[in-house]
């Protein structure tokens, strides 16, 4: 049977034109390239090279035999070159499924930043709800998650990786876009968008009014922020949701207020426990971090 290490003398030899330069390009020794390349011969039934004084000449056999085997060396170099990237993080399958505000906004930043220096890694992002997102992680349909808290699973790792709150979103135009926060009771005269009874973070804007003992004007309840973000920015009334997607999508005409007191909670980043990390993997998570860790105006966009 043929092996790699007689195709690797046999191309040594056809590059270099010689016995003595094939060994020492190989950093072996001269009769251990002579010995594997009869053995090659001898496998092979037929001479590869003639002996005219002293040197090598191939034979019309060998010629025809380079353009395969030079095919098969450029196939193990792009391979080493495969597993230095793979190694390095640059290169690798990436899957990720993150809530919506979180998938549009800063998990979007980030992939796009993380692409740039890595033109050669493939990234697959979804946008989810948060209890699909865990489902996602848990049965190992992707790598990583990143959702709004809370998240209780045995077979899960979580991470806070940022901060959110929920805000009024409204347009610059509106009466009480000159304030610098919004209190619970300033929003009584105005109809108002937010998210659907079923939805992750609509318990914090109820408990918010009820703690404030505010009664609001619930026009249009929505599933998503975007959706909320997009009627408020046409007029349908201010919306309470978390506003960091707007953040990231940059309407004209539309702002964001603090809702006061705060209504805050966290956004984490989930791991399965027992799932195996790749390189690249550990440096998204890396990259997420520090790009979390900047001020906003340092972010990578």
């Amino acid at each position: 049977m043929l092996s790699l290490r007689h195709i690797e003398i046999f191309h040594a030899v056809m590059r270099t034109g010689s016995i003595t330069a094939a060994a020492e390009s190989l950093n072996v020794t001269q009769p251990a390239v002579s010995t594997v390349l009869k053995h090659f011969e001898n496998r092979l039934h037929m001479q590869l090279f003639d002996r005219v004084n002293g040197r090598l000449r191939p034979t019309p056999e060998a010629e025809a035999l380079l353009p395969d085997v030079t095919e098969i060396f450029n196939r193990l170099e792009a391979v080493e070159r495969l597993s230095r990237d793979l190694a390095g993080g640059l290169r690798g399958t990436l899957s990720l499924a993150a809530t919506s505000p979180l998938a549009n906004g800063l998990v979007a930043q980030a992939v796009a930043s993380f692409c740039k220096a890595r033109p050669d890694a493939r990234v697959a992002l979804q946008s989810l709800s948060s209890p699909v997102v865990l489902e996602r992680v848990v049965n190992r349909e992707v790598d990583l998650g990143v959702a709004y808290e809370p998240i209780i699973r045995a077979e899960v790792e979580t991470e806070v990786i940022s901060h959110g709150s929920i805000a009024c979103v409204l347009p610059e135009s509106h009466p009480i876009a000159e304030k610098s926060v919004i209190a619970p009771s300033d929003l009584l005269p105005y109809p108002i968008i937010t998210y659907l009874p079923q939805a992750l973070l609509r318990p914090y804007v109820d408990k918010a009014m009820s703690d404030a003992g505010v009664a609001l004007n619930v026009t249009i309840e929505v599933a998503l922020s975007v959706t909320a973000i997009m009627l408020a920015s046409n007029g349908a009334g201010i919306a309470l949701v978390e506003p960091d997607l707007l953040h990231a999508m940059r309407l004209p005409g539309i702002t964001s207020r603090p809702l006061v007191p705060r209504v805050s909670f966290k956004a984490l980043l989930i791991r399965n426990r027992s799932a195996s990390r790749s390189r690249l993997v550990n440096e998204f998570v890396d990259h997420l971090r520090l790009m979390t860790t900047q001020p906003p105006l340092e972010k990578a966009l």
